[in-house]
């Protein structure tokens, strides 16, 4: 019985974490997702208001790991202070905070996998503590989850990004194969990213993904967030299932892995999704590979490639709306409806 419980706390503890990273997810990077290109497109009417405005959902990117770290902390029932020591040393020990020569300097969402371990650390620091600090906990506390949790975060960085590295290799090594095959194999992997705590973005921008394998990532990542966001509508409601495909897919995480049989339906719509780019010829940068449909960034990237005309207009919507509408709703069908495969059930988002 005992087992039993600590297996279950440890469960729902892991669990804790990936959802708070998810919300973290959420309301870091959905602003800038929805309204850049919008400020963008703005810039030459109300440059101040938008430059304003870019500025602002660009910092707020940069608060991943502290608005994730507070997130967790709070599913774990936690106090302010221990709710703000925990995004204090998630913030620390992300990588997106800086430090040289006497200045600070942050940019970037930070390693999302060493802001997952460095929230973990701090958790464990608090239940460790407990009560035993007395009324000094509200002086003392801070001080050492911050300076122990945040620095161990910093230190175990460099080797955490080891991990982003091995993984750049491989897709780099999936980018010489014949393009059919390289289109299915990296619009899968980009999808199998997109929904864990690895950054497509930084893989796709430390390998230098472009041409027709940016454009696979991309719409690999499109396909799936479709697919999530529609096999998931009927229990989260039209905003979180907006939020898939205007925002990330990144915010499936904990029930991906908690379910991982959630990725049949989702590895099968990005490798078909990759096969369409690789077959039109869909193209992008290493900055716009790994967004997929967010913020307009994959076709606006792929439209930069082609003729312009309505002829590209009307190919990118097909193959980034119209296209990827209908393989949801199809993957709905077949995975929930046909086969029960999955349940719209394992796609609940606590918001």
């Amino acid at each position: 019985m005992t087992e039993s419980k600590e297996t279950n706390g440890l469960k729902q503890g892991t669990l804790n974490i990936l959802n708070g990273i998810g919300l973290g997810v959420i309301a870091a990077l959905v602003p800038a997702a929805i309204l850049g290109q919008l400020m963008k497109a703005l810039l030459g009417v109300a440059p101040a208001f938008a430059q304003t405005v870019i500025n602002i959902t660009t910092f707020t990117q940069s608060l991943l790991a502290a608005m994730a770290g507070f997130c967790a902390a709070y599913l774990f029932q936690m106090n302010m202070i221990q709710m703000c020591s925990v995004a204090a040393a998630a913030m620390i020990g992300s990588g997106a905070v800086t430090f040289k020569n006497g200045f600070i300097m942050v940019a970037g969402t930070g390693d999302v996998i060493n802001i997952g371990l460095t929230i973990t650390l701090a958790i464990l620091l608090i239940k460790l503590i407990g009560n035993k600090l007395g009324s000094y906990t509200t002086i003392l506390l801070p001080i050492i989850v911050l300076v122990v949790g945040g620095g161990i975060g910093l230190l175990i960085l460099p080797y955490v990004k080891t991990v982003t590295t091995f993984i750049g290799m491989i897709v780099m090594a999936f980018t010489k194969l014949q393009p059919l095959l390289m289109g299915v194999l990296i619009g899968m992997s980009f999808a199998a990213m997109i929904v864990s705590p690895i950054s497509s973005v930084g893989i796709a921008v430390a390998i230098g993904l472009t041409g027709v394998a940016s454009g696979a990532a991309n719409l690999g990542i499109t396909g799936a967030a479709y697919t999530l966001g529609i096999m998931s509508y009927s229990v989260n409601g039209m905003g979180t299932t907006l939020a898939h495909f205007i925002g990330t897919p990144k915010i499936q995480m904990a029930n991906m892995l908690e379910k991982p049989k959630l990725f049949v339906p989702v590895l099968l719509s990005s490798a078909l999704s990759g096969l369409l780019a690789a077959i039109f010829n869909l193209q992008g940068t290493p900055n716009s590979a790994g967004f997929g449909f967010s913020g307009l960034i994959g076709p606006l990237a792929a439209y930069a490639k082609m003729t312009p005309g309505w002829g590209s207009i009307i190919l990118l919507t097909v193959l980034y709306v119209v296209y990827p509408v209908a393989l949801g709703f199809f993957m709905r069908w077949l995975f929930i409806d046909r086969l029960s495969f999955v349940q719209a059930e394992d796609l609940r988002l606590e918001v």
